[in-house]
């Protein structure tokens, strides 16, 4: 290894998301890290080809994977037979393989929104206005259906996961570097899913995340929590991103922003070491 290690740094600075610029954050983001690595940034679809001249790969707002399913299956089994050190660790359980998670989160009694993949499994969701119908290789609403009701069509060919429509006070979000909470955002109207704010966890809100942080198998990475706060007051998973998730690094003060990079950092470090 280099005295300064050699970073490739994938991200996709010309996807476009609604109500967030990934290019900003990356810009910025390699801009600090350059204080302490050598970086080198790259769409994902030229990762495989340049991968093998770094020391590690950080994927970070790379965009939807089915957009490159191939390229980024390449890179992935090219990371893992090689042992090249990739932040997040390819370890994880949750969003970088798909959505199947909830099923297991599910079945295994974790407060999660109830999610079944199966016609005969309908009757343990219970009776809502309305029901999500979501691919499971999804992402960033891709493929996102609001139905009334679940026809057993729908989930025939074991590909598509069917959830209630929860009615929830907002969602909120928690941001994790490896297991170390950093912050968190939400968003107090419903409708306005990228309209955030900084929010003050409590110590359950903290108990409620952490517990998917201590399931999922990463070591070294950043990760958010997406929670909904039901009207009864609880918290329920949405999500549990831990592939590639944006992080919403303008709305933070200067202080949290620092601390966060400084953090990112010694993550990096660590997977290096």
């Amino acid at each position: 290894m280099t005295a300064r290690p050699r970073v490739l740094y994938v991200t996709d600075l010309a996807y476009e998301a609604k109500g967030r610029r990934y290019c900003d954050e990356d810009i910025f983001l390699t801009s600090r890290l350059r204080a302490d690595f050598d970086i080198a940034l790259c769409h994902p679809g030229d990762a495989l080809a340049l991968m093998d001249a770094f020391d590690a790969v950080v994927v970070r707002n790379s965009g939807p994977v089915l957009t490159h399913q191939e390229q980024y299956d390449a890179f992935r089994a090219r990371a893992l037979e090689t042992g090249k050190p990739v932040h997040n660790q390819l370890t994880g359980k949750a969003d970088m393989r798909g959505k199947r998670y909830l099923l297991d989160l599910t079945a295994a009694g974790y407060p999660v929104i109830p999610t079944v993949d199966r016609a005969e499994d309908l009757h343990r969701l219970p009776e809502a206005a309305g029901y999500v119908l979501k691919p499971e290789a999804g992402a960033d609403s891709i493929g996102l259906r609001f139905v009334d009701r679940v026809e057993p069509a729908d989930l025939a060919h074991g590909d598509v996961l069917a959830q209630p429509r929860v009615d929830f006070r907002y969602e909120v979000s928690f941001y994790f570097v490896d297991h170390d909470f950093q912050y968190a955002l939400y968003a107090p109207h419903p409708d306005r899913r990228w309209a955030l704010e900084r929010y003050e966890p409590t110590a359950e809100d903290l108990d409620f995340a952490r517990r998917f942080i201590a399931w999922n198998d990463i070591e070294h990475g950043i990760q958010r929590v997406d929670a909904c706060r039901t009207p009864e007051g609880g918290l329920l998973l949405v999500e549990l991103e831990d592939l590639n998730p944006y992080l919403s690094l303008d709305l933070l003060d200067a202080p949290t922003r620092d601390a966060f990079v400084d953090r990112f950092a010694k993550s990096l470090r660590g997977l290096l070491a």
